[in-house]
């Protein structure tokens, strides 16, 4: 009888510690199927909304690039490439396609805390208000192009925001310069890093005649949402690494000479205007860097402890058409 007693004791003792395992078992691949789940879905809605022109900066894109292209016959093929992203074949859209993609892949991550980041973060950015204030990069870009003849949105004029930034004009296309959709910092033997446009965006750079060196837009750049507002959101893990390693060595060999360099980063500039609640509600570009200082870092965010996922769908249903 008592060895009897004793069976069932330990055989209660047994389950009772693999239903505490159980209960202790790990969230995170579970969270990150849900974000991927909901983020496929903020695409197809974004992609809906796009087609249907409720997003207005994507609207505004393309009749930019058609009015510009009357005025400048000889930009077309560079407006055509930039009305790009008002569809679903620019490069901001389908580096968020291709990011989701790649988020699947638990080998692209240092580990699942990181590849849990990317998911939320993937998350966030195919929210359309987000991607409709990362838009107003490119539409920036144009409106700059039309010599003041095209309205700025979000944002304050170009004037304004080289005198409150105390920066540089790079000249038209610099809201793009640092944004790994449009290009990438190379370095030259000299171990100076210089930005290099992709495809036909390298327009900018025959047209303008404005090479880019990446010590001097550090310190002198000026305001573009997606350097100040939106690379939290809008970059991989792996586009972070590239950047932080840029940082790295021109901060290496500035420290050689005795001299201080700083992350263009470190100081955010001002000059976005009226920008969604969902824009200013996102973490500040300078937390990338502290973020990304290695391939085992971890993408930091402010959603990590949210599992609720309460945003899956009641922003994603309204339009986009904000006055700005």
């Amino acid at each position: 009888m008592a060895g009897m007693l004793t069976r069932v004791l330990t055989s209660i003792l047994f389950l009772a510690v693999m239903l505490s395992l159980t209960g202790c078992g790990d969230e995170r691949p579970d969270k990150i199927a849900k974000y991927q789940q909901l983020t496929q879905q903020r695409l197809a809605t974004l992609t809906t909304m796009i087609d249907d022109g409720q997003l207005r900066n994507a609207n505004l894109l393309k009749q930019y690039a058609i009015l510009l292209k009357q005025q400048k016959p000889d930009l077309a093929p560079l407006l055509d490439e930039l009305a790009k992203d008002s569809g679903t074949q620019g490069p901001m859209y389908t580096s968020l396609k291709r990011r989701l993609d790649e988020s699947k892949v638990a080998s692209n991550f240092a580990d699942l805390d990181q590849q849990l980041a990317e998911a939320e973060n993937l998350y966030q950015a195919a929210d359309p208000s987000l991607f409709n204030d990362m838009l107003s990069d490119p539409v920036n870009v144009v409106a700059d192009m039309s010599d003041g003849k095209l309205a700025r949105v979000n944002a304050i004029s170009r004037e304004a925001a080289t005198l409150a930034n105390g920066g540089e004009d790079f000249g038209p296309g610099s809201q793009l310069v640092g944004n790994p959709s449009y290009g990438n910092w190379q370095t030259d033997s000299s171990g100076t890093s210089f930005w290099a446009w992709y495809g036909m965006y390298s327009m900018f750079s025959n047209v303008f005649n404005r090479p880019v060196s990446y010590d001097r837009w550090s310190g002198n750049r000026g305001y573009s949402y997606y350097n100040d507002v939106g690379r939290y959101r809008y970059t991989s893990p792996k586009q972070a690494d590239a950047q932080n390693k840029t940082f790295e060595q021109t901060k290496k060999r500035f420290d050689s000479q005795g001299k201080r360099f700083d992350s263009p980063y470190a100081k955010p500039r001002t000059g976005g205007t009226a920008l969604s609640r969902e824009s200013t509600s996102t973490p500040k570009a300078s937390n990338t860097t502290s973020a990304s200082k290695s391939s085992s870092s971890k993408f930091r965010s402010n959603y990590a402890k949210d599992s609720s996922f309460r945003n899956s769908s009641n922003r994603t249903t309204r339009s986009v058409r904000r006055g700005k």
